[in-house]
């Protein structure tokens, strides 16, 4: 599986990136180990997870579970655990459930990243990520109302100098490798590059945002970003929640399925989604391609995409990921379905 760098790091991490957020709930331990064997065999190298998870619902006696599992594999498989990639992250305020909701800060990294390291059964995190900022974020369908002007500029930068140096004394020691963001904005992403480059911290080497046929809000400003400063895309929700399916067309709620625990999908599930899911549906249709291969082959044409990460909450689906993996797209394909985006923007 071809690999691409992780920022500057020299780190190479494959194109797929296994997600985990559904590890300890709507995946069992045993599914979960099954699955990091069978994606490590088939060249993912590249790992997420986070300390908030699993979700599906997430709530207080879970929060955690995740990590454990993995690091029950990785007790399991010492020898392996140079194999592949470790990311995970730190929660932002806001969340009761982890340190009663406190903002990320020099008080809380140490203690969280100690504690994603002894349920991770490690000794190093490769990528330690901010899950998001702690002074908002227009992520999670936010773009609707988002109001930035309750920041005060000299506030913002004083808490990401603050960060900064917490994180320049976990790389000191060696517990984590690199540092990502996750649900960032380009202003926010160009001042902590900024601020590594007067010497304050550990450089950005990713954002992990949600991407996908169906939330193209990354492909402007972040963009040029990405590009220009070795920022790759960590692209979360590449299937639009499991919208591209298709099995959720025709008011379809599988059994077990995401929208059979959370109805709105987390925001997503609109009037408009299911025909712009019609329109990707038509073109893989008439191409004769999967839909789930022609989403994530498509998210891998994309110029600022690090790595694509996808969830499956069984190994069926696992399989079926893997088995479209080495998928090209014509150009005649891309440039239809960027005529479909065109017709169903931001759906929503």
């Amino acid at each position: 599986m071809k690999q691409n760098p992780l920022g500057r790091t020299g780190i190479q991490v494959s194109e797929l990136c296994l997600g985990t957020m559904t590890f300890g709930t709507q995946t069992s331990e045993a599914e979960a180990h099954a699955q990091m064997d069978v994606a490590l065999g088939a060249g993912i190298n590249f790992v997420d997870t986070a300390e908030m998870y699993p979700v599906n619902p997430v709530s207080k006696e879970t929060i955690g579970r995740t990590e454990e599992i993995l690091g029950t594999w990785n007790a399991a498989n010492p020898a392996r655990r140079a194999d592949y990639v470790l990311a995970t992250k730190h929660s932002g305020a806001g969340l009761g459930h982890v340190r009663e909701g406190a903002p990320i800060s020099s008080q809380t990294i140490a203690a969280t990243i100690e504690g994603s390291l002894r349920r991770l059964q490690t000794d190093y995190i490769d990528l330690y990520q901010f899950h998001w900022p702690n002074r908002g974020s227009y992520m999670f369908r936010q773009n609707w109302h988002y109001d930035p002007s309750g920041n005060a500029h000299p506030e913002v930068i004083a808490d990401m100098e603050d960060c900064l140096g917490a994180l320049q004394r976990e790389v000191d020691k060696g517990n984590i490798r690199a540092f990502g963001l996750s649900n960032e904005s380009a202003w926010g992403t160009a001042q902590w590059l900024r601020l590594s480059e007067q010497g304050l911290g550990p450089r950005v080497a990713s954002i992990q945002n949600e991407y996908s046929l169906l939330c193209r809000l990354y492909d402007t400003d972040l963009a040029e970003l990405s590009v220009l400063e070795d920022v790759g895309l960590m692209a979360f929700s590449p299937l639009g929640t499991g919208l591209l399916t298709g099995k959720y067309q025709n008011g379809a709620v599988p059994e077990g399925s995401r929208r059979s625990i959370s109805p709105g999908l987390g925001g997503r599930h609109s009037d408009r989604v299911y025909d712009a899911v019609d329109a990707y549906l038509a073109i893989a249709a008439e191409h004769g391609l999967d839909p789930v291969h022609m989403a994530l082959a498509w998210c891998k044409t994309r110029p600022f995409m690090m790595s694509a990460i996808f969830g499956a909450t069984t190994m069926a689906q696992l399989e079926h990921v893997l088995a479209g993996a080495d998928l090209a797209l014509s150009d005649e394909l891309v440039r239809a379905l960027n005529e479909a985006h065109r017709s169903h923007p931001m759906p929503y």
